[in-house]
């Protein structure tokens, strides 16, 4: 222990463990650094996304919640409120309409804050609802009644006084059919209106808030003992818009962390290599003073265990000091309030250190202790290979590891796997193909193009790991760069600012025309009507469909509840079939189309027979094709199409979504004079906060992308370090051989030139391929290849590269041939 303390030391004055301490406290800094900023983020967006609720956790019921549910989140430190919603008429001034009611206790909202006009006309937030004895309206109950604030609302038995307009309420978002405009009033009056009566149809809520491990043991205790008309309702149980939005985020962010992981591995095999290499003489004369192969693996070790404790720990303190000057730069421009993050990161950095040293490090020390003592006289030997292959074993199965840990999912960890080692391989296929190439055409070359292509083809192996870092350094920057402003366009282009944020349904087939002259007139463009009947699931291949038989809630409201089935001649552009084939437009056969996620939810296969019952008639067809559906696009789709013969003649209404600019709200009042018997529904709050979360997960990636982008170009640094001493031993023997300095550094402008457009080229491939397969595979997204991808990989590694690599090497040629000959 005293001799290998004593060695680090002395190594550590002298500078040899410099790069391998500084490829360590990148990879280390680097990725927790990423980890406690996305740690801080994902809380701030989970929070952000509980306000669509409210609340952390809501427990929605269709009858009165019993008062031990309460108890029991109480007891875990919970913050508990109610709220019941149910539509009624309330009348002003001898004027009644039809408003959508909610109830709500102290407390509400747990989660998000009320936006509210007063009578004084100024807007504000509040973190309460209304007092006893008043209430809140919104605009479109304001216009449709002619209210002012001040005015007595009636509701059921109980007159009330109008205080403020209702702007906007956290949970509102996430409820899809908000109908009837809405009343919001005081928990405490809702008895004396006397409406709630047996059969009232009333939605009651429990709300509960608190401390993430709390409210996972109380969904935990309730879960299992929900009654039935019970259902959990949490932020990943949020609409599918919401929960889409959320996913991407968390996608984008673990793909920032795991490149960045990746690449300071890379960064600490380069530095690994250069260390064992510079060791080697030093072990073979302890092995000729009588060194055991064990004692030198066990000075080694000792030291490896120094430098990863030390390093571990200054990197993770690196990490969290960078997170926090990050997130305080950010706190105001992200819009969200970040919390503390855990402990987590600090752990994993410290044990990610130890990982790493232990698979790039370990496997060397064991083949410095094997080097044979004859390099004392033949320093020419190579190195032991025996354990080659177990350390490539050790290092692959370390990289798979980080990929499962950082990308969060096995699809995602796949596909950046994938083009990482497609990107491995064939830089070292064409690596190999290059020097082939150069070793024929460097006999026909002369002068300083002859020792450019010399240096290439000479150190082989060598020049094929450089090859291999330049073109995984230049993948990562141009995937940061180019490729991550590609996805996040295609991301927010899914959703664009004109997308559908109304719905119109029960539009029966003799105002279709008419409520598109009225749009028309409007000067808005008439909508796409879509033919809707309602239908029941009731057997499945001649199995009947019992909701018993599926042991999940969701299931069970599905099979209990009525289908909206509709026809289709063609496949529409934000469907796409991925199972099966879609029906030829002139098609005389009855088939069904199933929306993939309802398919998998109810068990449902190709070739099953569905039956359906349509107002009494029994309907039955195969499903023929699966489909995918965008459900980002806002538009009207459907869980089951229909070929258009299949429910001919029967009941059918139409459905239709459009875009509404803001201040144009008067418009759905004179739609609803006009056609009274048809429903509006309000998807622009949804819309608002999807579109919020978009924006700040595109603001947050790029500050998360720089780390990433310090980690591609510490691998490009370590790849040239690693190579510096060779360089320097050549470049004194061709200067005592009579070569001169100009010549020298113009034949090492060369080979980086060459290396690094050979790196660009294959760099751009696997960037490409990379950014496919994550939008159309894991992402969901449309991917345009960008032509500028190819150009800028190639211009960027030849020119990057060859700057970088003498600017890196200028020692090479400072330092006197004679002091290195007789080093």
């Amino acid at each position: 222990m005293t001799l290998a303390l004593r060695l680090f030391l002395r190594e550590w004055r002298a500078g040899e463990l410099t790069v391998f301490v500084l490829a360590l406290l990148v990879a280390v800094a680097a990725v927790t650094t990423v980890s406690f900023f996305t740690d801080r983020v994902n809380q701030a967006l989970d929070r952000q996304a509980s306000e669509l609720l409210a609340a952390d956790l809501v427990l929605a019921s269709d009858h009165p919640i019993e008062a031990h549910r309460e108890a029991q989140a109480r007891a875990l430190g919970l913050a508990v409120a109610h709220s019941a919603v149910f539509p009624s008429m309330v009348v002003a001034a001898g004027h009644a309409h039809l408003a959508e009611i909610k109830a709500v206790s102290e407390g509400y909202p747990l989660r998000g804050r009320l936006r509210i006009t007063a009578a004084t006309g100024k807007g504000m937030d509040v973190a309460h609802g209304p007092a006893p004895g008043t209430v809140w309206a919104d605009a479109r109950l304001m216009g449709a009644l002619n209210l002012v604030p001040g005015n007595v609302i009636e509701v059921g038995r109980k007159a009330l006084t109008l205080v403020a307009v209702l702007e906007r309420e956290p949970d509102r978002a996430g409820d899809f059919f908000n109908i009837a405009p809405r009343l919001m009033m005081n928990e405490g009056d809702l008895p004396a209106t006397g409406l709630i009566t047996v059969g009232s149809r009333i939605r009651y809520r429990l709300l509960v808030a608190g401390q993430p491990r709390a409210v996972a043991a109380y969904r935990r205790a309730i879960e299992p003992k929900l009654a039935r008309g019970e259902r959990l309702e949490g932020v990943s149980d949020a609409r599918p818009e919401i929960r889409s939005a959320l996913e991407r985020s968390r996608s984008y962010l673990g793909l920032a962390a795991l490149v960045a992981a990746v690449l300071s591995s890379v960064a600490l095999a380069l530095a690994a290599r250069r260390f064992v290499i510079r060791h080697l003489d030093a072990c073979a004369i302890m092995r000729c003073l009588g060194a055991a192969q064990r004692r030198i693996f066990g000075l080694y070790f000792v030291q490896l265990l120094v430098l990863g404790a030390v390093g571990g720990l200054v990197g993770s303190l690196m990490g969290m000091a960078a997170q926090e000057v990050l997130a305080r730069l950010l706190a105001g421009q992200l819009g969200l309030l970040l919390p503390l993050p855990g402990p987590m990161p600090l752990i994993e950095g410290m044990l990610l250190g130890a990982v790493l040293l232990t698979a790039f490090g370990v496997v060397p020390l064991a083949r410095l202790a094997r080097v044979p003592t004859l390099r004392v006289l033949r320093r020419e030997l190579a190195p032991p290979t025996g354990l080659g292959r177990a350390g490539q074993a050790l290092a692959v199965a370390v990289l798979a590891a980080l990929f499962l840990w950082k990308a969060g999912e096995p699809r995602l960890a796949l596909y950046v796997a994938t083009g990482l080692g497609a990107v491995l391989g064939v830089a070292w296929l064409a690596a190999s193909a290059l020097l082939a190439l150069v070793a024929r055409l460097r006999s026909r070359a002369h002068g300083v193009l002859f020792y450019g292509l010399a240096a290439v083809t000479r150190r082989g192996e060598s020049s094929r790991l450089v090859i291999l870092a330049f073109a995984v350094g230049l993948m990562a920057l141009l995937l940061v760069t180019l490729v991550r402003g590609d996805l996040l366009a295609s991301w927010q282009r899914t959703l664009p600012a004109n997308a559908p944020n109304r719905f119109l349904i029960n539009v029966q087939p003799d105002q279709v025309s008419s409520l598109a002259h009225f749009m028309n007139q409007q000067g808005l463009a008439p909508p796409t009507f879509y033919p809707t009947v309602r239908g029941r699931l009731i057997a499945i291949n001649d199995r009947p469909v019992r909701a018993r038989d599926y042991a999940d809630e969701r299931s069970q409201r599905l099979v209990e509840r009525e289908f909206n089935l509709s026809w289709a001649s063609t496949l529409r552009s934000d469907n796409r079939v991925v199972a099966g084939r879609f029906w030829q437009a002139q098609t005389g056969l009855s088939q069904w189309s199933v929306e993939e996620g309802i398919a998998k939810t109810l068990g449902i296969r190709l070739g099953d027979r569905l039956r359906f019952d349509v107002a009494g008639t029994v309907v039955e067809a195969p499903v023929t094709n699966l489909r995918h559906v965008d459900w980002d696009s806002m538009r009207v789709n459907f869980f089951v199409i229909g070929t258009p013969g299949l429910l001919a003649g029967q009941p059918a209404s139409y459905i239709t979504s459009f875009h509404l600019p803001r201040g144009r709200e008067a418009v759905l009042d004179a739609l609803v004079r006009a056609f009274p018997n048809v429903s509006v529904i309000d998807v622009a709050a949804i819309l608002e906060e999807v579109r919020g979360i978009m924006d700040r997960v595109a603001q947050t990636l790029e500050f998360v992308f720089l780390f990433t982008l310090l980690a591609g170009l510490m691998v490009l640094y370590a790849a040239l370090v690693a190579t510096r001493d060779e360089r320097m031993y050549e470049a004194a023997l061709m200067r005592a051989l009579g070569a001169r300095r100009g010549q020298l550094l113009l034949a090492q402008w060369l080979e980086f030139a060459l290396i690094g457009a050979l790196a660009g080229l294959v760099g751009a491939a696997g960037a490409a391929f990379v950014a496919w397969a994550l939008a159309e595979r894991v992402l969901d997204l449309p991917y345009t290849m960008n032509p500028m991808l190819w150009l800028i990989g190639v211009a960027a590694g030849c020119v990057g590269v060859a700057f970088a690599g003498v600017f890196a090497t200028r020692r090479v040629l400072g330092t006197p041939p004679l002091t290195i000959l007789r080093g």
